[in-house]
């Protein structure tokens, strides 16, 4: 399967080139967003976290305001 891809079978295309290099580019733009969107992701489940141990205190009433 690698000589399929590199080119090697039939010989070198310019036209099959020119695909792996295209689909080069585009799994490399994938694992871009990839990444990018994991950490989107670990931001968001951290505020969440955050979020969640606030609502965790448990204040039965408010309490009054000094004056």
């Amino acid at each position: 399967m690698a000589k399929a891809l590199l080119g090697y079978v039939g010989g070198s295309d310019p036209r099959l080139l020119a695909e792996m290099r295209r689909l080069q580019q585009r799994v490399q733009d994938l694992e871009s967003e990839l990444v990018r969107i994991q950490e989107e992701n670990d931001a968001l489940t951290a505020a969440a976290s955050h979020e969640s141990l606030l609502e965790s205190i448990d204040v039965p009433q408010a309490e009054p305001a000094l004056t």
